[in-house]
């Protein structure tokens, strides 16, 4: 009696290197580039081996669902991260360094020109650098005149809830570095990126402050879990670039 033939459970017999070219991840990718990739096939090549019975590709499946996505796999602390399957100390620190590189090519990116040709850039930095934080953090970017970035500092931490923002220390920093323009911005940790009546009201009281030493407050954005929002694009304040 014949049997119906399983490709799928044989290839995952298989190794990865005796798939047919176009379907192994690393191949696609150069084929492709990065961004056809599935979360799977990104994960199985940062891991670059399976273990006993698992492709690096089966291997990265189970560990997507079991960590239920990439981003809180990502996000794990050292002890959550090691209890995957095939992930240990070695594989954490490889992580860790790629996404503080990833952090620093964004922080590069703003360095070397006008960030409003290319606000999604802007976004994608501060998401980066706010949404895993566990409290609110308050995030300025120093601007020359040219909208160039001369620096960014984390000014204030508060509780998980709110953090205290002193316009004072604004304005202090900003005649620190000479900046022409501010951007400011803060995480909120429960994911919602919704600007909250308080949001509101310190961007008035920093844009009165900034306006007193000639800064200009361009913007103050919002980080959640999945987006940011800007107070500017939103008219909730009447600083501008213009």
């Amino acid at each position: 009696m014949a049997t119906e033939s399983n490709p799928t459970g044989a290839k995952s017999m298989m190794s990865i290197q005796d798939w047919p070219e176009e379907e192994q991840p690393r191949e696609k990718l150069l084929a492709l580039g990065a961004e056809q990739l599935s979360d799977k096939e990104l994960l199985a090549i940062f891991l670059r081996t399976g273990v006993k019975g698992k492709s690096a590709v089966d291997l990265a499946a189970e560990l997507l669902q079991q960590f239920s996505g990439l981003q809180p796999l990502l996000e794990a602390s050292l002890a959550d991260f090691s209890r995957g399957k095939g992930l240990g100390k070695a594989k954490y620190c490889q992580l860790q360094a790629t996404l503080e590189i990833a952090k620093r090519y964004l922080h590069a990116d703003l360095r070397q020109r006008d960030i409003f040709e290319n606000p999604e850039s802007v976004r994608n930095y501060l998401s980066h650098r706010l949404r895993h934080q566990q409290r609110e953090c308050f995030l300025v970017l120093f601007l020359d005149n040219r909208h160039r970035l001369l620096g960014d500092e984390i000014l204030f931490e508060g509780t998980i809830n709110q953090a205290s923002v002193y316009p004072r220390e604004v304005v202090k920093k900003s005649l620190h570095y000479n900046a022409a323009a501010l951007i400011v911005a803060h995480n909120h940790p429960s994911g919602v990126s919704e600007p909250s009546q308080a949001d509101i009201s310190i961007t008035h009281r920093l844009d009165s402050a900034l306006k007193l030493i000639e800064v200009r407050l361009l913007d103050h954005m919002v980080v959640g879990e999945g987006s940011v929002v800007s107070l500017a694009e939103r008219g909730l304040f009447l600083s501008g670039s213009g």
